[in-house]
């Protein structure tokens, strides 16, 4: 890959040591979150800024793994008085997704070995640059004086040849527009064909690296992304500025990731298999691959279907995939755990002790004939949805249950079993839940107009302000994926489509604030 070109307002720079002309002293507290990181700064000197006393300049440029990723070493005199470095990325011409903006500690530049021995020597990893672009980007070195130096750089990158001709080919259906109101800027997808993928609100790839083959059990935590092997034990973190780590499960009865990772309570959710069950467990783990908690979802309903004098035998049945789990949340209001089963019904347990406290289905279904499960059902309001075949299930504004209501039946009954019903088209559903009466009610859906069916995968994420990015995966037969910007009204505020065979382009989706990232430990 040819190397970036980097250069400040005044002179072009490559590899060779440039005064510091280009610098300029401002006061701390630029876009992002850097202005929160200030406030804990000691407050101002009488005596001459620490910015000012400090001399710092580029000194050499390092093109990441893609041209989305450059590496800029800067000298600072000062450093040992520096309490943490912002970038922003200048949007280009037409753009309406906020600037990237990201704000690193000092610490944390530290701790990822981006500090030399010698202290005075600085290398900032820059990323969500635009590919084939001339990047005007603003660099802020922030002191424990709140006093602050910034460099302005051009940063030119090479174009970008997506290996999957698939993220960098989107149809624009609906064009995000100027002053359109929506919670988020840059969402990822979980992609099966390599690493997550991040999309600006206007269409534009501005994050993926190589080397990893697929990254459908995806999550994104701090700066970077955890991911679990679909083939073997293992897990993957993977940072923004391109790095790679990799460890083992350590419990080593697991033998793959499926499905999603998602937000736990002590760490993170994830689905796995044992030799002998099949989509059916729920662990919560760390990054480094400790197992923190287990939830064997068919020991769970077994257990209890036979202490109500039920045949679970019948309904658990080892060796098929009975449970199909695809999603599971934490639900703090009442520390409980809520797990998505695709071919059942949406089930919370209590955290602890694993008891079933209700479950959330298609009455038309199979597991609706047991009278033990029957009797931890929630009644549905009338004019409410079910979840049929639902995915990504998530505790939203309002202590919502929402999720992505897909609307297929189920596939992997007995015969002559009920599947449940079918429907015509997807929608995302919000549900709240009252315990004590044991009902549900659908507060609101989402179905755009009844145009969309899709069938598996997909997803439904709320972003800060209630804003919502709706993932169809699968839509048009099969054939594409549409990433859908809702607005907190739920009005469309953009709508993109891309290619899919099945549903490998965007397993699932989220919103990313790259807009407003701090990385301070």
């Amino acid at each position: 890959m040819p190397g970036l070109k980097v250069r400040s307002r005044l002179a072009w720079q490559r590899f060779g040591l440039v005064g510091i002309a280009s610098v300029t002293l401002s006061a701390c507290g630029g876009g992002g979150s850097s202005g929160t990181a200030a406030l804990n700064a000691p407050a101002a000197q009488t005596s001459l800024p620490q910015a000012q006393a400090s001399s710092n300049a580029i000194v050499l440029e390092k093109a990441g793994v893609t041209p989305f990723i450059g590496i800029v070493t800067m000298y600072v005199s000062g450093l040992a008085n520096l309490l943490g470095v912002e970038f922003t990325i200048e949007p280009e011409a037409g753009a309406v997704s906020k600037p990237v903006n990201v704000w690193y500690s000092l610490q944390a530049l530290t701790a990822r070995g981006f500090v030399d021995s010698t202290g005075t020597f600085l290398s900032l990893p820059v990323f969500g640059l635009y590919a084939d672009h001339a990047n005007q980007v603003s660099v802020q070195l922030q002191f424990q004086d709140r006093s602050a130096a910034t460099l302005a750089l051009e940063i030119d990158t090479p174009t970008y040849s997506d290996p999957t001709g698939i993220y960098d080919k989107p149809l624009i259906r609906q064009p995000r527009l100027p002053g359109s109101s929506l919670g988020f800027n840059y969402f990822y997808m979980k992609s099966g064909l390599g690493s997550p993928v991040i999309v600006d609100t206007d269409g534009q790839i501005r994050w993926v690296v190589p080397g990893i083959a697929n990254a459908i059990s995806s999550i994104f935590q701090g700066d970077g992304f955890v991911i679990g092997d679909p083939a073997q034990p293992f897990l993957y973190r993977v940072s923004l500025d391109g790095a790679q780590t990799s460890a083992s499960l350590s419990v080593p009865d697991y033998t793959e990731f499926h499905h999603n990772i998602d937000p736990g309570n002590l760490g993170f959710f994830a689905e796995v298999n044992t030799a002998q069950a099949i989509e059916s467990n729920v662990i919560e783990i760390d990054e480094a691959g400790d197992v923190l908690n287990h939830w064997d979802l068919g020991k769970i309903i077994s257990d209890y279907m036979t202490s109500q004098g039920d045949n679970a035998a019948a309904f658990v049945r080892p060796g098929v995939d009975w449970f199909h789990n695809n999603a599971t949340t934490y639900d703090p209001s009442d520390n409980s755990v809520i797990v998505s089963s695709r071919e059942n019904f949406v089930i919370k347990i209590d955290y602890h002790t694993g008891n079933i406290i209700w479950i959330l289905g298609d009455p038309a279904k199979y597991w609706y004939t047991f009278p033990s499960l029957r009797a931890k059902a929630l009644t549905l309001a009338a004019g409410g949805f079910y979840p049929i075949g639902q995915h990504g299930i998530s505790i939203i504004s309002g202590g919502l249950l929402m999720l992505f209501n897909d609307g297929l039946a189920s596939s992997n009954q007995p015969a002559g079993e009920p599947a449940g019903d079918n429907r015509s088209y997807s929608t995302v559903s919000a549900y709240s839940i009252d315990i004590p009466s044991m009902t549900a009610t659908e507060v609101w859906d989402f179905d755009y107009g009844q145009t969309i069916l899709s069938q598996i995968c997909s997803s439904a994420y709320e972003a800060p302000g209630g804003s919502i990015l709706v993932d169809y995966a699968v839509a048009d037969g099969f054939k594409h994926a549409r990433l859908v910007g809702l607005d907190p009204s739920r009005t469309v505020v953009f709508d993109f489509q891309y290619d899919t065979v099945p549903c490998n382009t965007s397993w699932n989706a989220k919103p990313i604030a790259l807009d407003n990232l701090t990385i301070s430990d």
